[in-house]
């Protein structure tokens, strides 16, 4: 089991003093906290460094560097925070279908984790963008669940599940995941493949999502979005890399890395 370092530190971002306990309560609680207030964010894949998994290097770039991530970073540091409070809790992978039908064969590059509080099994997720659920979610059943945001169910096909969220009237399937132990090598995999193959979504592309009471903020490339939950989003294009520099910082609480390309590699991004 990774072991985290600097756990204390990892508590008071999320506005605890002492460790709480394991309880649904606490884990409602850890899960809304953090997807609000660690960004998920591909700067990395943007500018084609690396992006090592392990708890160490997580720990780093999040709570020191000042930095977000995407699934294999954030559901990885948030496991082995649940992990160490006590929760029975174990990583799990999916095939995200978001934007394409929930039946598609896609890649097994999403991670999530499985929890099990008081015999009863939920998926908790901080790493899935803008549409990533703000509450846990309990699996055996199929009824529709709220959350601290939009309504989200699961159904089971075949030993298959798949996440539903309810968006504008309408239910999107979001991924197809199942049990499946999963170990270090298979999170490796998938991330060697989100992070550096041609055809992954991320490479050299910019994607961040942070939400907060009420609504999501959402940065796709040089498109920003804000989403309510009771009324018509905000969206504009940025067309000037200071903004977007200054939208990442102000607005998603993400300190800018220090590389060469940054700039560069942002204002590509742009629609002029």
């Amino acid at each position: 089991m990774p072991r985290l370092a600097h756990s204390r530190l990892y508590l008071q971002r999320l506005g605890y003093d002492t460790p709480p306990a394991p309880t649904l309560q606490t884990l409602r609680s850890l899960q809304l906290r953090h997807v609000s207030t660690f960004a998920f964010e591909t700067l990395s894949s943007l500018l084609h460094a690396p992006v090592p998994i392990d708890v160490s290097s997580v720990e780093q770039k999040v709570l020191f560097d000042g930095r977000g991530g995407y699934c294999y970073e954030l559901n990885q540091l948030f496991l082995a925070l649940l992990q160490e409070l006590g929760f029975d809790a174990r990583g799990i992978t999916g095939r995200v279908v978001m934007g394409g039908p929930p039946d598609a064969l896609t890649s097994r590059t999403h991670r999530l984790s499985l929890v099990t509080v008081d015999g009863v099994r939920y998926i908790s997720d901080v790493g899935f963008g803008g549409m990533v659920p703000s509450s846990p979610l309990q699996l055996d059943t199929e009824a529709p669940q709220a959350t601290a945001h939009e309504p989200y169910r699961l159904s089971l096909k075949e030993d298959k599940y798949t996440l539903w969220a309810q968006v504008a009237g309408e239910w999107r399937g979001l991924y197809v995941f199942d049990l499946q132990p999963q170990s270090r090598i298979d999170y490796e995999v998938g991330n060697w493949y989100v992070s550096t193959h041609p055809e992954s979504l991320f490479l050299g592309q910019l994607k961040v999502a942070l939400l907060a009471p009420g609504l999501r903020q959402t940065l796709n490339n040089g498109y920003y979005a804000v989403h309510y939950l009771d009324r018509d989003s905000e969206k504009r294009a940025i067309q000037d890399v200071d903004e977007l520099m200054a939208l990442l910082q102000d607005n998603f609480g993400i300190r800018l890395p220090e590389h060469p390309q940054l700039r560069a590699s942002l204002e590509r991004l742009l629609v002029f």
